[in-house]
């Protein structure tokens, strides 16, 4: 009688164990902080807003991203962002969002992937991000479309804060 529970418990500590090491191995895996200081978009208009906050969550499984922000630059209207994708570049879908529908993510190397952000297969923002071999920094260029149909370039610096 206590074989079996002893296996179980065993079982499961070296499944937890095995979770918690590939995510320790992922230096991509957390939340990332922009520094708006470092940071800047470009073209009319399109300075950084005082007081600019945003933190990204990345969670990665094998083939896969959960993404999840929260930009509080205004934080009586917090700006969240949820979605989940293959890594592949397979087109999923992008809730709750106005200007997007649907996104892609593929990654391209060990420290890079590039993020597709659509309404209805039109693309509104690239986005390529580089992260750093040591999981310490990330840095997000990429070009958006704003609501009026005008192009801005974007490069946002971001720190891994756990």
């Amino acid at each position: 009688m206590i074989r079996p529970v002893t296996l179980g418990l065993a079982a499961a500590a070296l499944l937890a164990s095995t979770t918690l090491a590939r995510a320790a191995a992922n230096p991509h895996e957390g939340n990332w902080q922009a520094v708006p200081e470092a940071s800047a978009w470009a073209g009319d208009n399109a300075k950084l807003p005082t007081g600019f906050k945003l933190v990204i969550n990345l969670h990665f499984t094998d083939n896969q991203l959960v993404y999840h922000s929260v930009n509080t630059t205004d934080p009586a209207k917090p700006y969240i962002s949820d979605h989940v994708s293959a890594l592949d570049g397979t087109v999923a879908p992008f809730p709750n969002q106005v200007r997007f529908n649907q996104v892609s993510v593929k990654v391209t190397g060990p420290n890079d992937m590039t993020v597709l952000k659509m309404k209805d297969g039109d693309v509104i923002a690239g986005e390529f991000w580089e992260f750093s071999p040591d999981g310490k920094t990330a840095i997000r260029r990429g070009v958006g479309k704003s609501p009026e149909g005008k192009s801005h370039a974007y490069e946002e610096h971001f720190v891994h804060v756990n």
